[in-house]
């Protein structure tokens, strides 16, 4: 009998694992050093050592897991192949059927990791006990996730979810580490909003701490727009414009139950969501403007509670 599995979420630094029951219960986590050497070749076989230790400890038998759910930092195609994950060193390379051949053939479910994370956050998250929903993550770049019906939205080219890339500025001169201009990470990032906060000081004459905090942080701006700082106020009502809009153009398109936040910027809590609903309602489609949008739960387990998911 089928008794249990896994979630794995692999990033470039570490590899996080959940041990779950089917009833999805979390048993156990733990962590694994990424071994990026040589292109990454270490990543699948060090997973399935770990995998393997684990159920020598718990004498459990291979007959008993059901699966190994895995989310990846790169496009995921619906086959499982991955196009090409940098962090790693990975180029294309069908990740279900070769880490199910290296692991004594047990299913394998792979996905995008921000995807899989939305999937986690809609299954035991922020938006629990909703089928449909849209997860956008504001850290180091600005990531995404759609569920409909419960399941991730991959797209035909594993693109789907990419909400940090959707064109907000069509004016913007600088470009985005995609080699576009004007993509709402530009933004509504740690590094977007501490760009915006730079630009606010050089344009305002408003007293600041700001101006005295030696090199800006997301976290120094964040912190001052709670304590209603005019320049990082100003900069957060700019951030929460780009975001308002943007996610009022998706929920066009999905109509999702709920939003959610997530990622480090989420931390900012109730004042950041009070200035992103402002601007959504202001641009969402009448039937949409009174969908809920909340901060994510599940922090760091997002992604090992989604990889799970997708197996069960």
């Amino acid at each position: 009998m089928k008794k249990y599995c896994f979630g794995v979420d692999v990033g470039g630094t570490t590899v996080k694992i959940g041990f779950f029951n089917v009833d999805g219960t979390m048993l156990d986590k733990w962590e694994i050093v990424t071994n990026t050497d040589n292109g990454g070749e270490a990543i699948l076989g060090d997973i399935c050592k770990s995998l393997d230790d684990k159920l020598a400890k718990e004498n459990i038998q291979i007959d008993e897991v059901k699966g190994i759910g895995i989310g990846l930092p790169g496009p995921v195609l619906s086959d499982g192949t991955v196009l090409q994950c940098v962090n790693l060193g990975w180029g294309k390379l069908n990740v279900e059927e070769k880490l199910s051949s290296m692991f004594h053939g047990v299913t394998v479910k792979a996905g995008n990791d921000a995807n899989v994370a939305a999937l986690g956050e809609a299954w035991k998250g922020g938006g629990k006990d909703y089928d449909d929903v849209v997860m956008i993550t504001l850290g180091t770049g600005v990531g995404g996730g759609i569920i409909v019906d419960g399941k991730i939205v991959t797209g035909h080219h594993g693109a789907g979810g990419e909400i940090g890339h959707a064109n907000v500025d069509h004016h913007e001169t600088e470009a985005c580490n995609c080699g576009n201009r004007g993509c709402l990470e530009q933004y509504a990032s740690a590094t977007g909003i501490v760009r915006m906060a730079k630009k606010e000081l050089a344009a305002s004459g408003e007293n600041s701490v700001l101006r005295d905090a030696g090199e800006i942080s997301a976290k120094a701006v964040l912190d001052a727009f709670k304590e209603n700082d005019p320049v990082a106020v100003a900069t957060m009502e700019k951030v929460g414009e780009q975001l308002g809009g943007a996610l009022a153009i998706i929920c066009c398109v999905t109509d999702p139950e709920t939003i959610v936040v997530g990622g480090g910027v989420s931390k900012a809590g109730q004042p950041l969501i009070d200035c992103i609903r402002k601007y959504y309602r202001e641009y969402a489609f009448e039937s949409c403007k009174d969908t809920p949008i909340v901060i994510a739960t599940l922090g760091n387990d997002a992604g090992i509670y989604g990889a799970a998911r997708m197996v069960l």
